[in-house]
């Protein structure tokens, strides 16, 4: 499966104020996806995760609870593309997609 998601501080990190408290969050967020070993890819609006159901969804919860340590609330949003059977769609699915605009396809 893949999923899309993002996760943001709201009502204002715990102990800091500036704009760069929501990034230091974010950041937090992000090492919990790098360090689980799982594909992924990081754009400026969402984090994309291919894996298993349980492994995916654990990633996402541990990033959630990486930004809650750091601000009293937080947003999640979560898309999901559940093929049961295909790996590698991270990258096919935009290739399909690029040779089609290469007419290739």
């Amino acid at each position: 499966m893949l999923v899309a998601f993002s996760v943001s501080p709201t009502g204002g990190a715990r102990g800091e104020e500036s704009p760069e408290s929501v990034s230091g969050a974010v950041s937090e967020a992000v090492r919990i996806v790098r360090d689980s070993g799982l594909p992924y890819e990081l754009s400026s609006m969402y984090t994309t995760v291919e894996g298993e159901w349980d492994e995916v969804m654990d990633v996402v919860r541990r990033a959630t609870d990486a930004v809650l340590a750091r601000a009293p609330r937080a947003s999640l949003v979560i898309k999901a593309d559940i093929r049961p059977g295909f790996t590698g769609q991270l990258r096919a699915k935009v290739e399909r997609v690029e040779r089609r605009l290469a007419g290739e396809g």
